[in-house]
C-alpha cells in the first residue's frame, strides 16, 4: 500500500487542477543514472515507472517507483519548478520527497531539492537531474529520463 502513496499524491495534485488536458501528461519507464562514484557497484539503469503533468510553462506535478541505485524499490513525488530557459531548456529545481534508499532514513521517506534541466519538443523529452552526494547514505549522480506525451501535440 505505502508503494502507492507518491501515485496518490500525484492524483490529488491533479485533481486540484481542474482543466486537466491529457496532452500534458508525460510517462517515463524509469532513470538512468550516471554516478560520480563508479567503484561502488551501483546500479545505473533505474527502470520503473512515473508520471509528469505539466501544469503551466513554470510547474509540472511528478510521482512514480523505480528501481534504486542500491537495487531497492524507492517512489517519489514532487514538484517541478522552473522558471528558466535557455537554449530551448527549461531549468530550474525539482522538490520532493523519496524513500527506498537503504542508507537514508533506514528506506523511510526523506525530502531532495534537486537541480533540474528539462527538454520537451512534441511527444518526446527528456529530464536531467544532478542529483548531489549526501555522504555514505545516498550517491551523487547525472540521471536521465526519457520521457514520452501520448496525446496529439499541436
Amino acid at each position: 500500500m505505502k508503494r502507492w502513496i507518491g501515485l496518490g499524491l500525484l492524483g490529488l495534485s491533479l485533481s486540484a487542477h481542474a482543466d486537466l488536458q491529457a496532452d500534458r501528461l508525460w510517462v517515463n519507464a524509469g532513470f538512468y543514472s550516471a554516478h560520480f562514484d563508479t567503484d561502488k557497484g551501483l546500479r545505473n539503469a533505474n527502470p520503473g515507472i512515473g508520471f509528469e503533468y505539466r501544469l503551466d510553462d513554470t510547474w509540472s506535478a511528478t510521482a512514480g517507483r523505480f528501481r534504486n541505485s542500491n537495487d531497492a524499490n524507492s517512489s517519489y513525488v514532487g514538484v517541478y519548478c522552473q522558471p528558466w530557459t535557455w537554449a530551448g531548456m527549461k531549468l530550474g529545481v525539482v522538490a520532493g520527497a523519496f524513500n527506498g534508499y537503504p542508507n537514508a532514513k533506514n528506506g523511510g521517506w526523506f525530502p531532495a531539492l534537486i537541480p533540474t534541466a528539462s527538454l520537451e519538443r512534441g511527444h518526446w523529452g527528456l529530464n536531467v537531474a544532478l542529483v548531489p552526494p549526501l555522504k555514505d547514505r545516498l550517491y551523487g549522480a547525472v540521471s536521465f529520463q526519457l520521457k514520452y506525451r501520448f496525446q496529439s501535440v499541436q
